[in-house]
């Protein structure tokens, strides 16, 4: 079977529609855009318009009568005409600036939204985030997607009304006859003369743009190049600011990798493929089209001369004609550029429509999740299996499991028996791939999606504070109380860190937007992360590896008040550490995705043959004393 062969450009029709589509966004997101740019455009059209016809009256003026009445009337008038038209064009075109700057953090805000509002399993996906990767680094490379509408349209209404305005200025150049003085120029009067440079200016008008169309193809052609070097350079270019980063690229001197790494891509220097083709080809299609432009211009001067050498018109009238058909020929040849790069930009639309269009598929139930305040939610796995999308090999296989109101559960493990899986699941980020999991009996799936997951409080492993006040980060939001934020940190024992807060929880984080925000540990921004999920006061408490960042005292401090954070809602502990797990009512273990043993710490340490006690002892032997033989 032949291998199908990737097309390198789509037809118009398709072309259109997903321009059509990507200005439909944007007149969804932000009509001001769009407005905006249109007013400023208009008001700088009509400043040429009248500066052109003006100004040749005046020439006009000039060399003919030089009557200082009409000459003082008709620069009087011009200056006021441009002096209104000024005033309004400053002000669209203040407009316009504000409302594109905008309009691009609108654009932002618009991708994330789609991504945090899909569903979790085509958010972790390594597709999914390699799309966004290309749609940022096509809108790096030369403003490809989405951005380019902005510019396009507002050459395209440049254009359209630069037309008009010139069509205005310049119909008469072509109906004002030869005077029949002018013997040895009348052939110019002829009806196939005016076909002839009806032909010549459209036939430039087309060549030109088609030209640099072809050019313009480059930018396509090597824009997956120019990706690649857009993430080199973001990579390498920008590790010397990373806080993170900054110990092991002093130690050891990792700066001369990245400069290496800068310096070996050479997407952006002169010898790389789009400057090699810049200097060929494409430079070459560029010049050719610039010499079409310019071989045009000087026939219209030639033109437009020789009809004033005949006495069509006056010198003046000369200016006017000259500026309006190059006027016409650029705006018309802007109308055909238009084209060409909305076909151009159509494969990168294409990038940015398929991120845009990935579906939800996630059922999200209807039932409602009756509100108790004992917290009497009854969880359990029915032969839970889950593949990974893409992949043959199971994860979780055969889970059955049932979660007692008010235990306290360790998951235990070693790396890759399903532990994060299981908890995925568990949260409904994920649906299982067979079986069930139920809630007071019901299958989860028929909730409604966003009460389900109110019922839980996480604290992840690589979870996240924000450079916001301390009371701001506990209780996610900017209305709360107080005491009840205090609260909350006193469990985890931030107490003693709290009252040395100038300001208490109204204290900002980190210095980003604020210059007296304090710094903390990762110790300490252990136990805030555990206080915000303390503050959600929910049914299920998960902790993943919460006391990771603690020194060993804060450790101990955690698990001896254990009972006393977590309260009465069941509780859900994940550790590498088995110590931490014996003030739990039960361990649960899993070894390659499924349960191999659940119990109690003192139970699961009688069977020497067990998964638990192999682990426990594999821990504990770092921990015991050697004894060291007696000398002779």
């Amino acid at each position: 079977m032949k291998k199908e062969t990737k097309k390198e450009q789509l037809s118009w029709k398709e072309a259109f529609l997903l321009n059509q589509r990507a200005i439909k966004i944007w007149w969804n997101l932000y009509p001001q855009v769009f407005l905006s740019d249109a007013a400023y455009q208009i008001t700088s059209i009509f400043i040429s318009y009248f500066t052109i016809w003006f100004s040749a009256r005046i020439i006009e003026e000039l060399t003919s009568s030089k009557d200082s009445r009409r000459l003082f009337s008709l620069i009087l008038t011009l200056l006021t005409i441009n002096f209104i038209l000024g005033i309004l064009n400053t002000i669209c075109k203040r407009w316009h600036t504000v409302v594109n700057d905008m309009a691009y953090e609108k654009l932002d805000y618009y991708y994330n939204e789609k991504m945090l509002s899909m569903d979790f399993i085509s958010m972790d996906h390594t597709h999914t985030h390699d799309l966004f990767s290309q749609i940022k680094q096509n809108a790096n490379w030369s403003d490809w997607g989405l951005n380019k509408l902005l510019p396009l349209f507002g050459d395209m209404i440049k254009a359209i009304f630069g037309i008009f305005a010139a069509i205005a200025l310049s119909w008469q150049l072509f109906v004002l006859p030869i005077p029949k003085q002018a013997n040895q120029l009348l052939w110019m009067n002829h009806p196939l003369f005016h076909l002839l440079l009806l032909l010549l200016l459209f036939g430039a008008v087309l060549l030109s743009p088609a030209i640099s169309n072809q050019a313009g193809k480059y930018w396509s052609k090597y824009a997956e190049s120019a990706r690649f070097g857009n993430r080199v350079f973001g990579f390498f270019g920008c590790m010397g600011y990373e806080q993170k980063r900054a110990l092991d690229i002093r130690i050891y001197e990792q700066n001369s990798m990245c400069r290496n790494g800068m310096i070996k891509n050479n997407t952006f220097s002169t010898h790389s493929p789009i400057a090699q083709a810049a200097r060929g080809n494409m430079g070459i299609l560029f010049g050719t089209a610039d010499a079409v432009n310019r071989i045009f211009t000087g026939c219209i001067y030639l033109f437009v001369c020789l009809k004033a050498w005949a006495g069509s018109f006056g010198i003046g009238t000369v200016t006017q004609y000259i500026s309006a058909v190059t006027m016409l020929y650029e705006n018309i040849a802007s109308i055909l550029l238009f084209l060409g790069q909305m076909r151009t930009n159509a494969p990168f639309l294409q990038t940015t429509f398929e991120f845009l269009d990935i579906p939800n598929t996630m059922y999200q139930g209807s039932l409602t999740i009756e509100k108790r305040n004992d917290y009497h939610y009854e969880i359990e796995f029915c032969h839970v299996s889950f593949q990974y999308p893409g992949t043959k090999e199971y994860a979780l296989k055969d889970v059955n499991i049932k979660f007692q109101i008010g235990e306290k559960l360790a998951i235990v493990g070693e790396n890759g028996s399903g532990k994060t899986t299981f908890i995925k699941l568990l949260c409904r980020l994920y649906d299982p791939t067979e079986g069930e999991i139920r809630l007071n009996g019901i299958d989860i799936r028929k909730y409604n999606y966003l009460e389900y997951i109110s019922i839980f409080s996480i604290v992840f492993q690589d979870f996240k504070l924000l450079a916001f006040p301390l009371g701001q980060n506990v209780a996610v939001g900017i209305n709360y109380q107080k005491k009840s934020i205090e609260d909350c940190l006193k469990k985890v024992g931030f107490d003693k860190r709290l009252h040395s807060m100038k300001d208490g929880v109204d204290t900002y984080l980190y210095k980003e937007f604020n210059k007296n925000g304090v710094e903390i540990s990762g110790g300490e921004a252990q136990k805030i992360a555990i206080a915000r999920a303390l503050n959600k006061n929910t049914a299920f408490l998960i902790l993943d590896e919460p006391t990771a960042a603690l020194d060993a005292v804060a450790e101990y401090e955690i698990y001896t008040k254990f009972n006393e954070i977590v309260g009465e809602c069941t509780a859900i502990y994940i550790s590498h550490r088995l110590s931490s797990c014996r003030f739990c009512d039960k361990i649960i273990v899993f070894e390659r995705g499924s349960i191999c043993q659940q119990g109690s710490h003192k139970k699961l340490l009688t069977d020497p043959k067990g998964k638990y006690y192999t682990l426990w002892h594999t821990q504990a032997q770092y921990y015991e004393t050697k004894k060291t033989p007696k000398s002779e």
